[in-house]
């Protein structure tokens, strides 16, 4: 056993190729037991082991600087720079990230939940070493899926400009999360499937090596046919255009090959491109047989494949996803578009329903929101359905090309909220305050899933300009679904609850933790107001007016950064209307970053608890008794 030695990486390389092949096997048994119990990204790490060790074996982290595009993938390389004995609170509050965490270890040197990151960030430490004089290896891990990003592109465009001495390794699995798409996923395709390109070149080579000293004119004939040569059999000439040595492609199991590259690769001055051909899900056969299910995994039987969900309402997607094909069935000019999420978002019902009617772009957010605003420009209802964290990728299109133009594209915004174990880099928390100040845009959130609907149906007949519904990662709360659909008045808030003197106006899932703050007081004699303020822009100017005229006192609370969104357009309203009658607190996420753990564990870090709003209005009837009689104001 090798596994339970390795502490450092550097112990690695006393080890021989054939015991490399061996702590592998060891890695691989070791995810599979350790995720079968914590859940977390299996398939993507179980298809780098060997790649991951080879990159240790010929390499001095944390001197030399791996960066690995997104970070789900970097588990292996945990494993191999003394987290180990960490891996049972993988993903767990005030446990391992799952992702790279520069606070976790001197060998974690860029963190990323988002991809396509890697090869500037890259570029930039290939500048710094340079221009401090240093000597270490940079080396940048990014997927093929990743590389459809364009800030890839913009950053392979500058590498093989500058021809700074760094190592691009394409990690080509022929998926992200779902299976890839595109020109780039078919021109890798066509360099997989390619086995003529190492042999011919090699001949080619060869067969100049022996040709005695010549110069002239027959020395550029020479090196012309070879360049000819290169662009009728070698595939990977995009690359070596870009301005880089390509290599591979290497079988990214085969440990032998890997370090041989690495080798290679070392002796060239400029940029180097080694493509790395590996299968995801590798040595785990539910994982390989579905790569694209074991992504992603909650905890499961190891036997079997058997995934262990506990069983519950549906999920707020999956009413998003039926529900989508119901206005698809009633409007025909409604288009879904996903930036690589078909799944995650929901779409793969819909896209089996109407194929010619969902669009995966890849991983482009950017090209995806445009794209949308030229949809919406030619009489079609797309409907952009992204994870909240990815559509700040596109926060400059959405900006310019669809609000600033005003046109009529919905944003079906999931994980909206905390979303848990996946932390910091994915909690969408920011969407609000990002898109709330943008003109021509509508904003809302249900307090259900049934409310979802109709909100749906909201966007959907709306024709006046972008509009947005922002949903949750949990389990709807189990309401009866309406089979009718009604459009709601845009701008309207609802009273689910009355009371008098203190209301709470909440948003989303803080609806329902509302109504419990309100079971509490009851018992104290406190009738709490709860307001579903299920619109974010526009607010209900008319219940804002009427909260103030009657001297109520409230908490507005949001699972939404505080600084920036409802409680502050809130603030705003009766600021610029002089309304100062009233006291308003508002409770959402403060001004830091929330790390991992579960959703429960993250709200009550955060105060967005039942108790807390109890503790909350204790404190403001303290401080700001209710008073019947009406003061003046100017409304």
């Amino acid at each position: 056993m090798q596994l339970p030695q390795i502490e450092q990486p550097e112990q690695l390389k006393s080890l021989s190729v054939d015991e490399l092949a061996s702590l592998a096997s060891e890695i691989r048994q070791f995810l599979i037991e350790k995720l079968s119990v914590t859940g977390g990204h299996l398939a993507s790490n179980l298809g780098v082991v060997e790649l991951t060790i080879a990159l240790h074996y010929s390499y001095n982290s944390p001197t030399d600087k791996f960066i690995f595009d997104v970070g789900h993938q970097a588990y292996v390389h945990k494993i191999l720079t003394g987290r180990m004995e960490r891996f049972d609170t993988l993903r767990k509050y005030n446990g391992l990230c799952g992702f790279v965490k520069r606070s976790e270890s001197e060998h974690d040197v860029w963190e990323a939940g988002h991809s396509s990151t890697s090869l500037s960030a890259a570029m930039g430490m290939a500048l710094a070493r340079d221009l401090k004089g240093e000597d270490n290896k940079v080396v940048a891990i990014i997927g093929d899926g990743a590389l459809t990003g364009g800030m890839a592109f913009e950053a392979l465009n500058h590498i093989g400009h500058e021809q700074k001495k760094l190592m691009v390794i394409l990690n080509d699995n022929e998926m992200s999360i779902a299976p890839n798409v595109g020109a780039m996923h078919n021109y890798l395709s066509k360099i997989r499937s390619d086995r003529h390109y190492l042999r011919a070149k090699d001949e080619v080579e060869g067969l100049l090596k022996k040709i005695p000293a010549i110069g002239g004119k027959l020395a550029k004939t020479v090196e012309k046919l070879k360049d000819s040569l290169k662009y009728m059999v070698v595939p990977g000439i995009l690359f070596e255009e870009l301005g880089f040595t390509y290599l591979g492609p290497v079988d990214g199991h085969d440990l032998p090959k890997l370090i041989e590259a690495f080798q290679q690769a070392d002796n060239v001055e400029g940029p180097v491109f080694v493509h790395v051909l590996t299968t995801k899900g590798k040595g785990y056969t539910p994982a390989e047989a579905d790569s694209y299910k074991w992504h992603g995994i909650s905890p499961y039987k190891i036997e079997s494949g058997q995934v262990l969900k506990s069983v519950g309402n549906p999920m707020y997607t999956d009413v998003f996803s039926q529900t989508l094909i119901e206005l698809g069935e009633r409007d025909s000019r409604l288009v879904a578009v996903t930036p690589a999420m078909p799944g995650g978002s929901g779409l793969v019902p819909f896209s089996k329903r109407f194929p010619d009617r969902m669009i995966d772009v890849g991983i482009a957010e950017q090209h995806a929101a445009t794209m949308c605003a030229a949809l919406a420009m030619e009489g079609l209802k797309p409907v952009f359905a992204v994870y909240s964290t990815f559509m700040q990728r596109a926060y400059d299109q959405i900006v310019h090309d669809i609000c600033r133009q005003n046109a009529n594209v919905t944003f079906a915004i999931d994980r909206a909220g905390f979303v848990g174990a996946d932390g910091e880099t994915h909690q969408g928390v920011y969407d609000v305050a990002f898109m709330r100040h943008i003109p021509n845009i509508v904003l809302m959130m249900p307090k259900d899933e049934n409310e979802l609907r109709h909100m749906m149906l909201t966007a959907l007949e709306y024709n006046d300009g972008p509009i947005a519904y922002r949903y949750p990662r949990i389990n709807g709360q189990g309401v009866a679904i309406d089979e009718t659909l009604v459009p709601i008045p845009i701008g309207t808030w609802e009273t689910v609850r009355e009371g008098e003197g203190y209301a709470v106006l909440a948003v989303g899932p803080m609806v329902q933790v509302a109504l419990e703050a309100a079971e509490l007081l009851k018992r104290e004699g406190v009738q709490l107001q709860v307001v579903n303020a299920r619109f974010l822009k526009p607010v209900d100017e008319d219940m804002l007016r009427s909260l103030a005229q009657s001297n109520t006192n409230m908490i507005v609370l949001e699972e939404s950064s505080e600084a920036g969104s409802l409680g502050s357009a809130i603030l705003e309203f009766y600021s610029s209307h002089y309304l100062f009658n009233t006291t308003v607190s508002v409770m959402g996420i403060p001004d830091r970053f929330i790390e991992h753990g579960s959703i429960k564990e993250q709200r009550e870090e955060t105060n967005l608890t039942a108790i807390a709003v109890c503790e909350e209005i204790r404190k403001m009837m303290t401080l700001h008794p209710y008073e019947v009689e009406k003061s003046s104001f100017s409304s």
